[in-house]
């Protein structure tokens, strides 16, 4: 079992856009990936769970993943998450 913290770094924080990307990726792999947020634990896979976090710009998650594929789903769920979702540019920095 795998577990990370990481910092939501874009401006708009897990809206729907980047939480459907994460669901999306997530779901990629076979490992289970929940994600703990201020006592909450939600299925990193379910759309409805990521956003009913509703984390913000600068909230912290503990990411949980566990299975056959852990690390490379963690490899590529936190880059996800650390590139901002495609969504920092240059000037917020």
């Amino acid at each position: 079992m795998i577990k990370e913290k990481v910092t939501i770094v874009n401006n708009a924080g897990l809206h729907a856009r980047p939480a459907a990307a994460l669901v999306k990726l997530a779901s990629k792999f076979e490992s289970d990936f929940f994600i703990h947020m201020y006592g909450y634990k939600v299925n990193g896979k379910s759309i409805l769970g990521v956003m009913t976090l509703a984390a913000e710009q600068g909230a912290e998650l503990e990411l949980e993943i566990d299975g056959p594929d852990e690390k490379e789903a963690a490899e590529s769920i936190i880059e996800l998450i650390e590139d901002g979702f495609g969504e920092v540019y240059e000037e917020d920095e």
